[in-house]
């Protein structure tokens, strides 16, 4: 099973983590509505991570208790790092970019969603690769690392590092990953199953 820890912070953006929750925990290796009674086919775990227990509030006044803490996740085999404007202050964070930078070295995937890839450009993971972020940060992405091809009309970017565009772009970004992980069918079938539309923009380029 593939651990998906995803991070939580202040001022999160909702859809950029819960999109990629939903998607991620809903997918199955067994199609149909009763495989999803049970985690029996399941490839992903998923659970949220912040830098602290303490309870999140994010964009909108949703409060949400984290999983685990940073000092006590279990191993984060993929790492999703959303967006939102809570992610400027984190840029001058020392500790979030610091813990971001450290993660690379221990996952086998890293990804982000919307303004999430402030951080890993921050953290010097896009140094040199094709990345995407929301439309109104394109700029600022660019000016973080100027080495950064910044993918300014594609809605998924693969380039070592998944990265999306805004908000419902990271379940797009999810169902990339999941196709990668698991193949087209499972990936089409979830989809399917959670109604939403895979179309040719939401493929990673």
């Amino acid at each position: 099973m593939t651990s998906v820890g995803i991070f939580i912070f202040d001022d999160v953006e909702v859809l950029d983590f819960a999109g990629p929750f939903e998607v991620f925990s809903r997918t199955r290796t067994v199609p149909g509505v009763d495989s999803r009674r049970t985690d029996d086919s399941a490839p992903f775990k998923v659970f949220t991570v912040a830098k602290r227990h303490d309870p999140v509030t994010a964009i909108g006044g949703l409060r949400v208790i984290p999983d685990y803490a940073w000092h006590d996740a279990p191993a984060i085999d993929l790492l999703v790092v959303p967006g939102g404007f809570g992610t400027r202050p984190l840029l001058n964070d020392a500790a979030t970019v610091d813990w971001i930078a450290a993660m690379a070295g221990k996952t086998s995937q890293m990804t982000s969603v919307c303004t999430g890839a402030l951080l890993l450009a921050k953290a010097g993971l896009l140094a040199g690769r094709r990345a995407t972020t929301h439309w109104a940060a394109h700029d600022l992405l660019a000016s973080i690392d100027p080495t950064i091809r910044v993918e300014r009309e594609s809605r998924v970017v693969h380039d070592g590092v998944f990265t999306s565009a805004g908000v419902a772009a990271g379940m797009d970004m999810a169902f990339a990953v999941v196709e990668r992980l698991c193949g087209r069918e499972v990936a089409d079938e979830t989809a399917r199953y959670i109604e939403f539309p895979r179309t040719a923009r939401s493929v990673a380029v």
